[in-house]
């Protein structure tokens, strides 16, 4: 799986680990840190993490043009992608979808996140608990979904929590890869630090087995053949 990492301290963290223990062999790409993004995707999934832009932002983060260019590219070829924070804006907007800055009320910490009807259909969160929390932490959003994208979960500050485009990407706009101890390493006016640190050590138990879960089964998803790994075997595109 390529991983596109987008800022220094966002790493794939316990994301990577989990699909690693399901199959996928990682191969992170430290854009933020000028590593060169390849020029075709020959994975089996793409991952694009969160960073402090949005997605569009070429004059901040030059790189992003190259990502976007990998992202069309994965949707085209039926290629599986997750996409968090930064990188579900980013599919959101590649698809044709609204991606806004500084926009609505931030979400920082964890918070409860409504599981809607739509996701009871959805490879990676059907059957999951109505409410289950996720680490937040953004203050842009997706504002419009690409036409025909499944709208799969919301919280009350931020409607587009999860989507689904196609049959293979997904995007949310929360962190399942961070673990409470980084949330110590964010510097966020208006939350007290204490306070959200301690409710996110109260959730763990309840949304670890939940966001594993949803983990494996992309990693399931990702190593089976689907339509776009057939098209690419008989064509010789990818070796």
């Amino acid at each position: 799986m390529l991983i596109i990492q987008n800022s220094r301290s966002g790493g794939p963290g316990r994301l990577g680990d989990w699909l690693a223990e399901s199959g996928l062999r990682p191969d992170v790409v430290l854009a933020h840190e000028g590593a060169a993004l390849p020029e075709r995707l020959r994975h089996d999934a793409l991952i694009m993490l969160g960073g402090g832009y949005l997605p569009s932002e070429d004059h901040r983060a030059p790189w992003l043009r190259d990502a976007r260019r990998l992202m069309g590219q994965a949707l085209a070829d039926e290629v599986p992608v997750f996409g968090i924070c930064l990188g579900g804006q980013m599919l959101a907007e590649v698809a044709g979808g609204e991606v806004t800055g500084d926009t609505g009320l931030p979400e920082n910490g964890s918070l409860p996140v409504t599981i809607r009807a739509e996701a009871a259909a959805d490879p990676l969160f059907h059957g999951l608990p109505p409410v289950v929390p996720a680490i937040e932490h953004h203050k842009d959003a997706v504002t419009r979904l690409p036409g025909g994208a499944v709208h799969l979960a919301e919280t009350e500050r931020c409607p587009y929590q999860a989507f689904r485009v196609g049959e293979r990407a997904w995007g949310v706009q929360f962190h399942p890869e961070v673990v409470p101890a980084r949330i110590r390493q964010w510097e966020v006016d208006g939350f007290d630090p204490d306070e959200v640190y301690a409710q996110a050590v109260a959730d763990e138990p309840v949304s670890t087995p939940v966001w594993r879960q949803v983990a494996g089964r992309f990693a399931a998803l990702a190593t089976a053949p689907g339509p776009g790994e057939r098209r690419r075997s008989v064509s010789g595109a990818r070796p």
